[in-house]
């Protein structure tokens, strides 16, 4: 009961000292947080870039030009190889490429086709899922770090108490209680927010490694075509 007086007390002392000087700033939040935001402020910078980088690739893998598997088709089917080989390297997408390896394989077994489009594949999408276990990590241990930010501050929260004789202030007990919520918050939030934007990545590969797989079953059904 008396610990629970001294946090609203301290809780209501801050709120003043923040209503005379003027809202608070986030940042001056975050730099009250302790120690434990400097870890959780670089994975918030690697979630960013990884996030960014994943976007702009994973959007280049889904770009494939109107027509294409028309245009291939065709060329194909007329005997022009070498022009849809052309076609092929002239996109740029991971589809592309499982074509025209295709392509360069033809006159050989169509198992042995199947295999070389196969074995590309695993390559591409080995490219397209790089760096998305390093999101889902700095999902689970943003959190984590604000919990560990968390029991450090309760812990200095009950050394202040545990040093002082006679009456506790609540201002000393609230810089304890104060790093605790804020590396809290931080960790929750940066943790959320990767969180999220790995399982949109998710969704996009998903769409990528589907339209893959759709362009190589129309190439192979091209081949067992009836010439």
């Amino acid at each position: 009961m008396i610990l629970v007086q001294i946090t609203t007390t301290a809780a209501v002392d801050t709120l003043s000292t923040a209503a005379e000087s003027g809202s608070v700033q986030v940042i001056d939040l975050l730099f009250k947080g302790g120690v434990m935001m400097i870890p959780i402020a670089l994975l918030s910078l690697v979630a960013v870039y990884v996030f960014v980088e994943r976007i702009r690739t994973l959007k280049q893998a889904l770009i494939t030009p109107e027509g294409f598997m028309d245009k291939v088709k065709s060329l194909v089917s007329n005997g022009d190889v070498n022009g849809a080989k052309l076609a092929c390297a002239e996109v740029d997408t991971p589809a592309s490429r499982m074509i025209e390896k295709g392509l360069n394989r033809i006159g050989h077994p169509l198992k042995n086709i199947e295999v070389s489009i196969e074995n590309v594949g695993k390559i591409e999408l080995y490219k397209l899922e790089r760096n998305l276990p390093l999101l889902a990590t700095v999902s689970g241990a943003a959190p984590m770090l604000g919990f560990l930010g968390t029991v450090i501050g309760m812990i200095q929260a009950f050394m202040s108490i545990a040093q002082e004789e006679g009456a506790v202030s609540p201002k000393l007990l609230s810089a304890g209680i104060y790093e605790a919520m804020v590396t809290t918050a931080a960790g929750l939030l940066v943790g959320i927010i990767a969180y999220l934007g790995y399982n949109y990545l998710v969704t996009r590969l998903q769409k990528a490694v589907h339209t893959m797989e759709y362009s190589s079953i129309e190439f192979i059904d091209l081949l067992q075509e009836p010439k």
